[in-house]
């Protein structure tokens, strides 16, 4: 069923052209809700990126791909400006999910590798965590969201396990999380919820550029009740589920989804 279809509802994806956000754009058009998607990448990987919007059209939803830099206030700001244009007055914005990963990892010691340094903080938790409330302000000062919004976030189990080159990011997510809760606690009264998903192990573009993932999955597909990683589509199905009218009561939490990979 399309509960989604009729009714005016868009998906705001940032970071979807591969991956966690890739997967939930794909489940919500599925749904038909009606996608924007806000990416960063080469011209070269942007012909693959375009067909599986194309393939998301197909579903009968509109599709709008931005390849631009969601950090840039300048351009986040024309960003903005364009989507009330082709919003209008009876389109809103359902859900706003935050997927984007641009940051550092380093080593904070090392032999001979580059370390972290205060720069590299200052860039990934600005990226990975506070570009979240950036983005929420925005385009609740645009008037865009649906009167029942839903925001939904990725951090990881980093949020509290140290891993050799993951400090930066690890800031990031605990930034992210705690930005989470103060959206939910302070934009309840505007009908904007907001939940963070911690996935489990899943292998993306993005784990693979953390040093020693092949070590991270191996120990993963041991410790994990189920004995598989965590896939897209698992955690696009729940942010699916929490966009529906039945989720609405479930705001400020950091939920796993990682088939009981944190319980061990």
């Amino acid at each position: 069923m399309k509960e989604f279809t009729d009714k005016n509802y868009w998906a705001l994806i940032l970071g979807g052209s591969s991956g966690l956000g890739l997967a939930t754009a794909k489940k919500l058009a599925k749904h038909g809700m009606n996608i924007c998607v806000v990416y960063r990448s080469p011209r070269m990987q942007e012909e693959a990126i375009l067909e599986e919007f194309k393939v998301m059209e197909q579903e009968g939803v509109q599709c709008k791909a931005f390849n631009t830099d969601a950090f840039n206030p300048q351009k986040r700001e024309a960003l903005i400006q364009e989507l009330k244009s082709i919003l209008g007055n009876n389109h809103k914005i359902r859900a706003m999910v935050h997927s984007v990963a641009k940051g550092n990892l380093k080593p904070m010691v090392s032999d001979g590798e580059s370390e972290l340094k205060h720069d590299d903080f200052t860039l990934t938790i600005q990226a990975m965590g506070i570009s979240l409330y950036d983005w929420t302000k925005e385009i609740f000062e645009a008037k865009l969201f649906a009167s029942d919004a839903r925001i939904v976030s990725f951090t990881s189990e980093g949020n509290s396990k140290a891993w050799r080159s993951y400090a930066a990011v690890s800031a990031a997510k605990v930034t992210l999380e705690a930005i989470t809760r103060n959206i939910a606690f302070e934009f309840a009264p505007y009908g904007i919820r907001a939940n963070c998903i911690q996935a489990g192990v899943t292998d993306t573009t993005s784990l693979r550029m953390i040093p020693g993932s092949e070590k991270i999955i191996q120990y993963t597909l041991k410790r994990n009740p189920n004995k598989r990683l965590t896939t897209p589509e698992d955690v696009a199905n729940v942010v699916y589920l929490l966009t529906k009218d039945e989720a609405a009561w479930i705001t400020g939490t950091v939920i796993p989804v990682d088939g009981g990979e944190h319980l061990v």
